[in-house]
């Protein structure tokens, strides 16, 4: 597990002075992307975040500044994807955290020769981060299966294995997209309670997720089993996540094998990958109410205990087409957490691999939503409108259960803790458009 260092010192400071405000990008963080210019004829290559602009990897490497390690390192993310840089794993990956900090703090004898190299981030356009060869989502928060299981099964709300293993189902990763993605409102079977047989058609509930994506990085071959002690020499970092579900495809189809169509439409990811090493000032305690089964051995080590978990703040936000026609703002529906995760992130992935099952470089782990234990921390509208039985007043007049064609999520998140610099992931946004029938 990597722990804090002099990258993460609150005293650093950028020659990028943008970087020194309360920006998502102080030189504490140095997330990764995939990057081009807008409306340019160029290549998609691997960018890192400082303040408003980004660095460009591919410009910087064919400088050789650095040496080693950091050089190797830099080199994998000038590419079109990150999958090399995150195969690479966590010793090359903060050798080349540390070069580029000390290339970005202030006074550093490379300010001069790194300028040109910077392109502001409102002249960019983003590409996947990687190329997502395996997508699993998990169900981490107990909050939202409880409250989930309450609408589906009120006297047997959480299933007796939920405390012992996390639960978790294969995703399409052909389906996920970077924020600003659009997509067409799903259609699929559904069967109202009171109708004899099911009909096809438009989601007539379409919700949202709020989640956090977890990337893998190093790889591991077929039969090769992940430590506990060793789990997060296998993560590369973290992403917002938006796992979208047509609740009524979901009910209809979901049992025996669970979902199927109806998370299989759209997922929506943020550009910007923060890296494990930088959420390092963040970390938080693993514990379990003493009455709930304690994680079997190889779900358990020392250090998962101490410091397994991650406190990033969440929040959700929607704008409706409306609200955009009359330039009105948006209107936030909820906050939460990630360290209300019942299974930590290094949890996850030794369950993943546990069977013998190969994790590679760029397979995305999804938390699952990420609800809190108020009302207010829901991550979703199906626990917001209680099952669409109560709808929620925006501030505009408008009312929703579920999402309508034209409504924009937006979900951002950060970290923020004292004697630390408040970092952030930047925003992952989508719209839903119309039904193609």
């Amino acid at each position: 597990m990597l722990m804090i260092n002099e990258t993460h010192d609150i005293n650093l400071t950028s020659w990028v002075s943008f970087a020194n405000s309360d920006s998502d990008f102080p030189i504490q963080n140095l997330p990764f992307a995939i990057f081009k210019r807008k409306g340019q004829e160029e290549a998609l290559r691997g960018g890192v975040a400082i303040g408003n602009q980004v660095l460009d990897l591919a410009a910087v490497a064919k400088m050789n500044l650095f040496s080693g390690s950091a050089q190797t390192a830099l080199e994998a993310a000038s590419q079109s994807t990150l999958n090399t840089l995150m195969n690479l794993g966590v010793e090359a990956n903060s050798a080349l955290r540390l070069a580029l900090s000390k290339a970005l703090r202030t006074d550093s004898p490379l300010q001069n020769i790194l300028t040109p190299t910077l392109i502001a981030q409102d002249e960019i356009e983003f590409g996947m981060p990687c190329q997502i060869g395996d997508y699993t989502d998990f169900y981490t928060s107990i909050y939202h299966a409880t409250a989930i299981g309450k609408l589906f099964r009120p006297d047997n709300p959480l299933l007796p294995n939920y405390k012992w293993i996390p639960i978790g189902y294969h995703g399409r990763s052909s389906t996920i997209g970077i924020s600003g993605q659009t997509f067409h409102r799903p259609v699929g079977q559904t069967k109202a309670p009171d109708a004899t047989e099911p009909s096809f058609g438009p989601c007539k509930r379409l919700d949202y997720e709020l989640e956090m994506g977890l990337f893998v990085g190093k790889s591991t071959q077929m039969g090769e089993l992940i430590n506990i002690e060793n789990a997060e020499k296998h993560l590369f970092g973290v992403c917002i996540f938006n796992d979208w579900s047509a609740r009524d495809i979901q009910a209809w189809e979901y049992q025996p094998l669970g979902p199927f169509l109806a998370k299989s439409f759209a997922s929506t990811i943020s550009p910007w990958i923060v890296t494990m090493e930088a959420l390092a000032p963040y970390r938080s305690n693993f514990t379990r109410p003493e009455t709930d089964p304690q994680p079997l051995p190889h779900l358990s080590s020392e250090q998962n205990t101490q410091n397994g978990g991650l406190d990033i703040n969440l929040s959700c936000f929607i704008q409706t087409q409306a609200m955009l026609e009359n330039k009105q703002q948006m209107a936030q529906l909820s906050k939460s957490n990630f360290k209300y995760s019942y299974w930590t992130p290094a949890q996850l992935i030794t369950h993943h691999a546990s069977n013998g099952c190969a994790m590679r470089s760029g397979d995305l782990l999804g938390s699952g939503t990420q609800s809190g234990p108020t009302y207010e921390e829901a991550g979703s509208l199906l626990e917001l409108s209680k099952g669409g039985k109560i709808p929620i007043d925006l501030p505009n007049g408008e009312k929703r259960t579920f999402l309508e064609d034209g409504d924009t999520i937006i979900m951002r998140a950060s970290c923020s803790k004292e004697g630390a610099v408040r970092i952030g992931f930047g925003e992952v946004v989508a719209t839903v458009l119309p039904a193609k029938v």
